[in-house]
């Protein structure tokens, strides 16, 4: 917005280019929106200036919550302590179409990631949960 108003001295041009500008500006909004309030409400912090979210903010307020809940619902989700971290895993091919993976993490928990080919799709299950199906087509693409 700022550069527009040094773009023309006129009000109609400012106007008319704010027009003009306007689906930059939605766009910009939008991906401000989605992206960047959902990594930081998330995470707890912007990423760019390192300050809490707006929604973390104290203030006073009208209906106070807080006290009633859990505290850990209180703060932002510490994702570097919820990640596991692979110890080991190993491959073993149950028969012609189908393997696993047995995954064991660095706090002792294990899963198991199955393979199963049908056809020209894989599927992918984690712990008898589906998780993703892919393509050989799209295998190959991530190969090469």
């Amino acid at each position: 917005m700022k550069a527009n108003l040094y773009a023309f001295d006129d009000r109609y041009a400012r106007g008319g280019l704010n027009i003009l500008m306007a689906p930059i500006y939605s766009l910009s909004i939008a991906a401000d929106y989605i992206v960047s309030n959902s990594i930081q409400f998330w995470f707890g912090e912007s990423f760019i200036h390192h300050k809490p979210h707006i929604f973390d903010m104290k203030t006073e307020n009208l209906f106070k919550i807080n006290d009633d809940l859990n505290p850990s619902l209180n703060k932002a989700v510490d994702v570097s302590k919820t990640e596991k971290q692979i110890l080991s895993t190993q491959m073993v091919s149950v028969n012609a179409t189908t393997f696993d993976m047995n995954i064991v993490y660095t706090n002792g928990d294990t899963a198991v990631l199955r393979g199963e080919k049908n056809g020209d799709a894989v599927t992918y299950y984690m712990n008898g949960e589906v998780i993703i199906t892919t393509s050989i087509a799209e295998l190959k693409a991530f190969k090469a």
